[in-house]
């Protein structure tokens, strides 16, 4: 089965940059579509960034020039990198893998971003 584990969360000041991770198993990775959402409570999950499994990717306005997603399909990880960091930013950070055949997606557990001075 599908397995999602985040990584590299944590507090930072404004201006701050973070890298996340997000290790999948058990799969072939190359039949998914991998993506990051984030949310703070009280709000809608709202989808930050794609990347396809040949690497082309789609980003949020919000963060666009900001963050940066990437993958190794090698290690099976997708990565998201962010800089500039701003308040608004602060969520749950939740990877997700969209089987390419099937549509269907699987969630990560999420890891939390807080940006705060």
């Amino acid at each position: 089965q599908v397995q999602l584990v985040e990584s590299g969360g944590g507090l930072v000041r404004p201006g701050g940059s973070l890298r996340l991770s997000c290790a999948i198993g058990r799969v072939i990775f190359t039949w998914y579509t991998m993506g990051w959402h984030r949310q703070a409570p009280g709000k809608q999950r709202e989808l930050v960034a794609t990347i396809t499994s040949t690497g082309e990717t789609t980003y949020a306005d919000s963060v666009k020039g900001r963050f940066v997603i990437s993958r190794d399909n090698a290690q099976k990880t997708v990565y998201l990198e962010m800089r500039s960091l701003k308040p608004e930013d602060t969520a749950v950070y939740i990877c997700s893998a969209e089987d390419v055949e099937f549509g269907g997606t699987n969630w990560g557990q999420g890891t939390q971003v807080t940006v705060s001075s």
